[in-house]
């Protein structure tokens, strides 16, 4: 922007996506659309702008809950994540560009129980990857089943030379939770183990009964502490 006196004034602004929850104004969206923001503002197709309040927010799963001050909106419901399968169809609907809005992709999902671990952390989280096609600005957009439940939060795509639809998705069973502990501490509570697993029933061989096999620990976590090992 340029003032009137001439001088540059500099505005950085970032768009994204999210999607309401409850009628009464809570909307989920990713945690890095609105991070570090003075200003929060949401825009609803029909309804107009709104100013709103970032109720919480969490790093570690990508996650924030915002509310405006509005009643009566059209609100999407949760689906389990749990129950959805390889090769199940899904919908993504984003902002893509922060122009293109409530922009609809259609898709399947490509894996379920995606382990990747978070930069900079000991975390790793598990996502759902899907092809449907998002870009930026579809971040914290809703993934949805042939329902029109919201199975997961859009979070990240692959972006690298030669790499076509990888898109990572906060599965809804993580998403509630999340919401849960932010309306209710402020925060996420989470334990903290310090172990990186996978299913054991790929390595055992056979039958074995169901379990999990360590294939990281931590340096200096608990499970650390207590002497496991990969």
């Amino acid at each position: 922007n340029i003032t009137r006196f001439g001088s540059q004034q500099l505005e950085e602004v970032e768009s994204g996506s999210g999607v309401i929850i409850d009628p009464s104004g809570y909307i989920v969206t990713n945690q890095h659309v609105v991070e570090g923001a003075e200003k929060i503002t949401v825009v609803i197709p029909g309804h107009g702008s709104y100013e709103a309040e970032l109720v919480g927010s969490d790093a570690l799963t990508d996650l924030a809950l915002l509310k405006i001050e509005e009643s009566n909106l059209v609100a999407l419901s949760f689906g389990d994540s749990e129950g959805v399968r390889v090769g199940e169809s899904v919908m993504a609907i984003g902002n893509p560009l922060g122009y293109f809005q409530q922009t609809v992709t259609a898709g399947i999902i490509s894996a379920v129980e995606r382990q990747v671990r978070v930069p900079g952390s000991d975390y790793a989280y598990t996502f759902l990857q899907t092809d449907a096609l998002v870009n930026p600005g579809n971040s914290g957009g809703p993934l949805l089943n042939l329902k029109g439940e919201i199975i997961g939060i859009t979070t990240a795509k692959i972006s690298l030379v030669g790499v076509e639809g990888i898109g990572l998705v906060v599965p809804s069973n993580t998403v509630k939770r999340v919401i849960t502990d932010l309306l209710d501490e402020g925060k996420v509570i989470r334990p903290h183990l310090g172990v990186i697993i996978d299913d054991w029933l790929q390595y055992g061989g056979g039958d074995p009964e169901r379990g999990v096999l360590i294939v990281e620990v931590s340096p200096d976590s608990p499970a650390a502490a207590a002497g496991l090992q990969s």
